[in-house]
C-alpha cells in the first residue's frame, strides 16, 4: 500500500539524591491515622537533618522571580501525586542515604529502569523558578522548582527531559518533564523522581511533609495512586504519546478509526520507508495497564499483531506491502475496529 493522500485525523523523577539506588518496598496503602495537616499547617523539621555534603549546593538559588501570593491564597491549593490521573506509585522515604528529612523518591515499575521517561506533572499550580540541569553543583540532576505561594515549593528532581521552563506559569497537573536518573558526573543512580516539598528558606530544615489529596504521606513508605486532574482536562488527563511518536519519524497518518471513548487507532505510511505502521493510542485509563492491541494484516500475509495489557498505546505494528491492500484494526477496552482489505496501492 502506498499512500495515496493523508486523510485529516483527529486525534509521561524518579530521584533520590546521591545514595539511592531505586524505590524498593512495597508499601503500606493505609493513610496514617492520625488527624491530616492541611499543605499549610506548620509542621516540625526533621530532628535528623545532617548538614549538606562539602562542596554541595542542594538549596539552589532560583533562575526566575514571582510576586509573592498570601497565606491565605496557598491555603486553597490541594496539593496532588505528581503523576497522571490513576496512576500508581510507590512513595519512599527511607530508601536513600543523602535524605535529610520528609524528601520522597517514587518507583512504579517492576524494575526502576521500567519508569524512565514515564510523565511527571505538577503537584499544585505555581511558577516554575528553576528548570536547568544542577551539574556539578548537587546530586539533583535535572532539577524543576515551581513555586507555588505562602513560602510553599515542590522539587522535582532527576528527569530526564524537563517540559518547562523558568518563569513559566504551569497549571496543576500540566506536564513539567520526566522520570528519569540524571545526576551530578560519577552519580549512577537509578531511574525514579525525588519530591520534595519546602517551606520558606533554611535547608534542611525547610523540607516539610509531603500531603496528597489532602492527607499527609505515609512515612516511610506508602503506595498511593494519583487523583490529579483526574476531573478531566489538564496535563493529567493528556495522553504523552502520539501515532507518530510511537510509529517514529517519517510516518504520516493515513485513517483512523476511533474505539468509543476508550482510544483511537491509526493507520500511518511511512515515503521513506515504504511501510505502513498502526499504532492504539488509549484516551481513557490512561498509566493503568488495560486490553489494547494494534494489528496490521498485507494482502496473502500472516497478520501481525501487538496485544496485551498496556497503559498508554499498543504498537507499532509495521510492514511493507508494496502494490497489496492491507486490513488493520485494534482495540481499546472493549472497543474494536476491523477495518477490510483497502488502500491498495
Amino acid at each position: 500500500m502506498r499512500l495515496n493522500g493523508v486523510l485529516t485525523a483527529g486525534l509521561v523523577l524518579l530521584p533520590g539524591l546521591l545514595g539511592f539506588t531505586g524505590a524498593t518496598a512495597a508499601a503500606a496503602s493505609n493513610p496514617p491515622a492520625s488527624p491530616t495537616p492541611s499543605p499549610t499547617a506548620t509542621q516540625p523539621s526533621s530532628t535528623a537533618t545532617p548538614a549538606p555534603s562539602a562542596g554541595e549546593d542542594n538549596d539552589p538559588p532560583n533562575e526566575a522571580t514571582v510576586a509573592e501570593r498570601s497565606a491565605t491564597v496557598m491555603a486553597s491549593t490541594n496539593f496532588q501525586l505528581p503523576f497522571p490521573c490513576g496512576q500508581t506509585w510507590v512513595g519512599n522515604s527511607s530508601g536513600s542515604s543523602a535524605h535529610r528529612a520528609y524528601e520522597i523518591d517514587f518507583n512504579r515499575g517492576s524494575t526502576a529502569e521500567a519508569d524512565r521517561g514515564d510523565p511527571v506533572v505538577a503537584a499544585a499550580a505555581g511558577t516554575v523558578v528553576i528548570s536547568s540541569h544542577q551539574g556539578s553543583a548537587n546530586g539533583f540532576g535535572n532539577l524543576v522548582k515551581i513555586d507555588h505561594g505562602g513560602g510553599w515549593t515542590t522539587f522535582y528532581a532527576h528527569l530526564t527531559v524537563r517540559s518547562v521552563s523558568a518563569g513559566a506559569r504551569v497549571t496543576q497537573g500540566q506536564q513539567i518533564g520526566t522520570v528519569g536518573r540524571t545526576s551530578k558526573p560519577g552519580n549512577n543512580i537509578s531511574s525514579h523522581l525525588h519530591y520534595e516539598v519546602r517551606q520558606g528558606e533554611g535547608y534542611p530544615g525547610n523540607i516539610r511533609k509531603a500531603v496528597f489529596n489532602g492527607a499527609t504521606f505515609g512515612y516511610p513508605i506508602q503506595t498511593l495512586t494519583s487523583k490529579n486532574k483526574c476531573g478531566g482536562g489538564g496535563g493529567g488527563a493528556t495522553n504523552p504519546h502520539t501515532a507518530q511518536s510511537v510509529c517514529g519519524s517519517g510516518y504520516k497518518v493515513v485513517d483512523s478509526a476511533a474505539l468509543g471513548t476508550a482510544g483511537t487507532v491509526y493507520l500511518l505510511y511511512s515515503a521513506g520507508s515504504g511501510k505502513n505502521c498502526v499504532a492504539t493510542i488509549k484516551k481513557t485509563s490512561l498509566g493503568k495497564a488495560t486490553a489494547t492491541s494494534a494489528y496490521l494484516e498485507v494482502q496473502g500475509k500472516s497478520r501481525v499483531t501487538d496485544s496485551g495489557n498496556f497503559a498508554y498505546f499498543a504498537g507499532p505494528v509495521q510492514a511493507s506491502a508494496p502494490g497489496k491492500c492491507v486490513k488493520w484494526g485494534g482495540k481499546a477496552g472493549s472497543d474494536v475496529y476491523n477495518s477490510p482489505f483497502e488502500h491498495c496501492g
